[in-house]
């Protein structure tokens, strides 16, 4: 059977803007201080882009899941067809409340400005948003207590890698500022927002390692394991592994190495060396979290293992 390429596409999307919405909303409340939160980082274009985004891709994503669904090419619009995902399924009443958690989500953004309370509305419907993702993939498949357990791995799976996407872009963003537009200050709050997220990671990795192991055993099964390699999921899971096996060594490196030398750097007054590193090192992270999130929405297009005939 060929790929949906155009829903894999919209997916991987949806899966990036309704991250970066979340994350970079999270990051900002944890990792910077509410009066440097507006200085440090353009977060009012960021999170209502992003928002707006998600509802853009939103709706493109209801008219090719309607049209597969369906069997019928997405143009012309099949209105019955998207009617009827919406009113009679699951997925219909996520993808509601997603588009009502982005639109307040957008308001919120607007009028933020770096202030705490707007900000950390936009983050939990930011959240909200990007949990409803778990009704469009594996995670909804199953039944029961079953079927509770694998939503919400699914759900704190989401919502872990949504905060870790987040925070790279928030440090991207603080890092590869001009220079022209770097002083001391803003050396100090990078390396801080740097040791903050080192702090916050921890539980991040924990709840992905975590919640992985379960959608792990309920899609693929122990009995699996052999002929993993065998199967084109099983490949792409093997290489989501290694990317994300080579995000965890990155992270290590910024937090024990290269995040305690820039503040050394900062206190000598030679910073451009370890800045280097560092946005070297997040670009190479950002780089597997991008390509993780594109192998998360082929994946979700696919049987997995355990459910296989």
């Amino acid at each position: 059977m060929d790929a949906d390429w155009p829903l894999i596409g919209v997916r991987f999307a949806l899966y990036a803007t309704l991250s970066g919405l979340f994350g970079l909303s999270a990051f900002s409340l944890y990792g910077l201080k509410a009066g440097k939160r507006a200085d440090a980082l353009a977060l009012r274009p960021w999170l209502v882009g992003t928002g707006l985004l998600g509802l853009l891709f939103s709706g493109i994503a209801l008219v090719l899941l309607a049209a597969a669904m369906a069997g019928a090419p997405p143009w012309p619009i099949d209105r019955e067809a998207i009617g009827m995902l919406i009113t009679g399924s699951a997925t219909g009443t996520a993808w509601e409340a997603r588009m009502v958690a982005l639109i307040v989500a957008v308001i919120a953004a607007l009028i933020a400005a770096g202030r705490t309370a707007p900000l950390g509305m936009v983050a939990l419907t930011a959240g909200i948003a990007l949990a409803t993702l778990a009704w469009t993939g594996h995670g909804a498949m199953d039944e029961g207590a079953t079927g509770w357990v694998h939503l919400l791995a699914d759900i704190l799976h989401l919502l872990a890698a949504g905060a870790w996407v987040g925070a790279l872009l928030g440090l991207t963003l603080l890092v590869v500022r001009p220079a022209v537009r770097v002083d001391v200050a803003h050396l100090r709050l990078t390396h801080r927002a740097l040791h903050g997220f080192g702090l916050v990671g921890t539980l991040v990795v924990g709840t992905i390692v975590v919640t992985g192991l379960v959608n792990g055993w309920l899609l693929v099964g122990a009995g699996n394991l052999p002929r993993l390699l065998t199967t084109l999921y099983g490949q792409l899971l093997l290489a989501k592994l290694v990317l994300f096996g080579a995000m965890l060594g990155l992270a290590s490196l910024n937090r024990f190495r290269l995040t305690p030398a820039f503040e050394r750097s900062i206190a000598a007054g030679d910073h451009r060396a370890t800045l280097g590193a560092l946005r070297r090192s997040l670009a190479i992270e950002a780089s597997c979290a991008i390509t993780i999130l594109a192998l998360v929405a082929w994946l979700g297009m696919l049987e997995p293992p355990a459910t296989a005939m």
